[in-house]
């Protein structure tokens, strides 16, 4: 079986090519071909809050199940940058025995999916076929293709999530809500030179969070 990690992003693009058209994701430059998703509740004043915990790991998470927990350059890189992106908003940093406002997790995520692909499926006419067998002067004729002309694939989705959750009225409602998330999605997020950029971006386009 052939093996293919590759960020969601790209899944659809290279499974739909069929032509020797330039890629356009494949010429993309640093973070150009990365994607950044926010969301919050409504409901919450972030204002509210003023001192943060941050898990001294991350979590790796595939096929919705924990497989551990780690702490390699690129996990240190993810954790620093968002250390230095609330502390910039106005947020102070404590240990979490100390009762932080908010407590903050780091996470890979991993889906794969597998399936079959037919590449004899392309030569179809119904499918834009490109090289129909007129072109070799067999006009009306039809191509044959054996069985192992059938693959099967097995394509890695990644990402990296932080989560934010409101840690200062857990008591009070008996709950641990997760009050806003971030996801960074495509090519070279699970990069140490990613990490600064990725989390600002994610920031960046939350303007409503910060202390003051």
């Amino acid at each position: 079986m052939k093996k293919i990690v590759i960020p969601v992003l790209l899944a659809a693009g290279i499974l739909a090519m069929t032509s020797c058209k330039k890629d356009p994701v494949k010429n993309l430059e640093g973070d150009e071909g990365q994607i950044y998703i926010t969301k919050h509740a409504d409901s919450v004043n972030f204002s509210s809050f003023k001192t943060f915990s941050i898990a001294d790991s991350v979590a790796v998470i595939e096929n919705n199940k924990l497989l551990g927990k780690e702490l390699i350059d690129f996990d240190a890189a993810y954790i620093q940058a968002v250390k230095d992106q609330l502390t910039q908003r106005g947020y102070t940093l404590v240990a979490k025995d100390q009762s932080p406002d908010l407590g903050i997790t780091v996470s890979q995520i991993y889906n794969t999916s597998t399936g079959v692909f037919d590449y004899g499926s392309y030569w179809d006419p119904y499918y834009g076929s490109y090289w129909g067998p007129d072109y070799w002067g067999y006009g009306g004729y039809g191509y044959y293709f054996p069985s192992y002309y059938y693959g099967t694939y097995s394509i890695t989705e990644g990402a990296v999530s932080i989560d934010v959750f409101n840690l200062k009225d857990a008591k009070e409602s008996s709950k641990i809500s997760g009050i806003w998330n971030g996801l960074l999605r495509g090519s070279g997020v699970f990069g140490v030179a990613a990490a600064n950029n990725g989390v600002k971006a994610l920031f960046d386009q939350s303007p409503y969070f910060k202390a003051n």
